[in-house]
């Protein structure tokens, strides 16, 4: 065999070692590409599980905080809590002292449904409370604190008839339509 004879095997040898190289790299780009494709997925598969888990444990703990927002809501209304707190022999400072402590102890109660209900409910569930705790102190410092309990209860109702729509009542209905959003 001559030179050019050796030349030519080699370069045929050089040749089928590089075809058969691209062939085995393009083989293993293909495998790469169906197994990137499997844990795509597989990925896939995953998030639909955990949404559907998400749904099926974590939505009725977000109802649940909603209820309570609105129960809160419900509990710290001036009407409401004029009758449930208001007792017989007390004064106005009486009165207004034990709102105060319902309110705040309801909030406190209640704190962690910000965690589960969003950010513009808790923020609307948070001006209701600060509004109440006003319209309590309002009405307060218009009347005697020595005076009966239900000269308080007067004002406050007084301030309530000025208003289109308690705060409580515009809160409840944010949490209401957030509800909805939900389904």
């Amino acid at each position: 065999m001559t030179y050019i004879d050796y030349l030519f095997v080699f370069g045929l040898f050089g040749i089928f070692a590089a075809a058969n190289y691209l062939q085995n790299k393009a083989m293993y780009n293909s495998q790469k590409d169906a197994d990137l494709a499997d844990l795509r997925k597989q990925k896939d598969e995953l998030e639909v599980n955990l949404h559907r888990d998400d749904k099926k444990y974590i939505t009725p703990i977000r109802l649940q905080a909603y209820e309570r927002a609105v129960l809160f809501l419900e509990r710290i209304s001036p009407q409401s809590m004029i009758f449930r707190i208001q007792m017989p022999g007390m004064n106005v400072l009486n009165l207004q002292t034990a709102m105060l402590q319902n309110i705040r102890d309801e909030f406190e109660h209640n704190l962690a449904q910000q965690l589960y209900i969003s950010s513009e409910s808790w923020s609307m569930v948070k001006t209701a409370k600060e509004e109440i705790v006003k319209m309590v102190n309002t009405a307060a410092s218009k009347v005697n604190s020595e005076q009966a309990a239900n000269e308080l209860s007067k004002e406050i109702f007084a301030l309530i008839m000025g208003k289109e729509k308690l705060i409580t009542e515009r809160a409840i209905n944010v949490l209401k339509k957030d509800i909805q959003t939900l389904f």
